[in-house]
């Protein structure tokens, strides 16, 4: 009898560790659901970081200066990182927008000044998404009044959903279209010793680098980013226990948007600049391609730019102008919300929304030259860090609640990073100018 009860004890204790087993292993997949579901706005806002203007001018740069960009884009993942972790801080915890937090903390007039600033930047990101758009359009013999009419119809179609999750999912999967210049670089077959010299070089007495070194970083942090991020930690509904899980999400961003960025740094260095004395000059979206055609094939090399450089503007055309309508909205105290579907309400927002795009749309088929005006865009988007990054530094310390402050010395690194970043911007302006 003894022996039974000591059996039917060990199957008790072995039916009673099964169900905690199984109830630990439930756990522990809702757990990696949450982490998951949490995931997105660090990694739309990194794949909308290497929009059509990242890509073209670190393209610029690998043409016309080799491998000289490598460094520079791999200093910036601290940079990118600390400032887009700053910013996701201070939405979830606030649960208020980057512009609403200035204009309550600093008052109407400095609200206005970072709405312009972003709108500015936000204006200029779209017009060069929609010009590549029409570039990737005439590699096929597309014309642009086809093209950039569609992508602009598309763009507001999907914020209209009613579904702030549904545009992050769409966003990311655009995006992720960049990652086929990761292969593109084994394609190209790049020095690896010239890889690695040119580590070393940091020409900052030429005009040329110092220009386009001014273009990548204001193709990296750029002041819709921080708008962005904010407001959308806040319309994905996340909160103080989901900040962790957040910060691994602009830390995975952060690398991947970067390694992309080099990644076509190297493709371009290894093809267009290493057969060209002296590097060569990029003019088209058509030129891109045709520069690559000798070393990729003629298929190859419009596959890769036409989906990659696609795949970037509509990303970047979404998120730019959504951060641009966002923090509008948040200056003039506006009713802003993609989990709303359009109603009386958040009409302003939303036909807002809608007239940037067909602004854009009209002035880009009135014809530009695309990689000037990225150039120009990323400088200008550099000479206004001073202000994003600014604020931002001055709203951390202010605003947060003290045990959510950055400290001890990740706050002496990141205000130290966003000191020489500012401080680079206010260095370049007489150069650039």
């Amino acid at each position: 009898m003894a022996a039974e009860v000591n059996i039917s004890d060990r199957e008790g204790g072995t039916l009673r560790t099964d169900r905690a087993d199984s109830e630990a292993a439930k756990r522990h997949r809702v757990t990696k659901l949450m982490f998951f579901a949490v995931w997105g706005p660090g990694l739309i806002v990194m794949l909308a970081d290497t929009d059509i203007g990242s890509l073209v001018t670190a393209a610029q740069s690998g043409a016309k200066l080799g491998y000289k960009m490598i460094l520079p884009n791999l200093i910036l993942i601290p940079v990118l990182y600390v400032v887009q972790e700053m910013t996701a801080r201070l939405g979830i915890l606030t649960g208020k927008g980057h512009g609403a937090l200035i204009r309550e903390h600093f008052g109407k007039k400095w609200g206005l000044l970072s709405a312009v600033t972003l709108f500015a930047s936000s204006i200029g990101a779209l017009l060069t998404e929609f010009a590549g758009v029409a570039g990737v359009g005439e590699l096929f013999g597309l014309p642009p009044g086809l093209t950039v009419p569609v992508a602009a119809a598309f763009l507001i179609g999907v914020a209209f959903t009613g579904s702030y999750r549904r545009v992050e999912r769409i966003g990311v999967a655009l995006g992720l279209a960049e990652l086929v210049f990761i292969p593109a670089v084994f394609l190209a077959h790049p020095n690896v010793h010239r890889v690695l010299t040119s580590f070393g070089q940091v020409p900052l007495h030429d005009h040329s680098y110092t220009v386009l070194l001014a273009a990548n970083v204001g193709a990296v942090i750029m002041p819709w980013m921080v708008f962005y991020q904010q407001g959308a930690v806040i319309d994905k509904k996340l909160t103080p226990s989901n900040l962790r899980s957040e910060k691994r999400d602009t830390l995975f961003g952060s690398f991947l948007t970067q390694l992309i960025a080099v990644g076509v740094v190297i493709v371009f260095a290894a093809t267009v600049w290493a057969h060209h004395s002296g590097g060569a000059s990029l003019s088209t979206v058509e030129s891109m391609a045709r520069g690559l055609q000798p070393y990729l094939g003629n298929m190859a090399a419009k596959v890769i730019i036409a989906a990659a450089l696609t795949g970037a503007a509509l990303v970047a055309a979404l998120v730019a102008s959504l951060a641009g309508t966002w923090g509008l909205s948040e200056v003039l105290g506006w009713r802003h919300s993609l989990n709303e579907k359009l109603s009386h309400k958040n009409a302003k927002f939303y036909a807002a929304y809608a007239m940037v795009h067909v602004i854009g749309a009209l002035i880009v088929l009135a014809n530009v030259d695309l990689v000037n005006l990225v150039i120009d865009v990323e400088v200008m988007n550099a000479l206004l860090l001073p202000v994003v990054v600014g604020f931002l530094l001055v709203l951390e310390a202010k605003v947060l609640p003290r045990p959510y402050r950055i400290r001890g010395a990740y706050r002496f690194f990141a205000t130290l990073l966003c000191l020489a970043v500012m401080g680079f911007a206010l260095y370049t302006i007489p150069v650039v100018l």
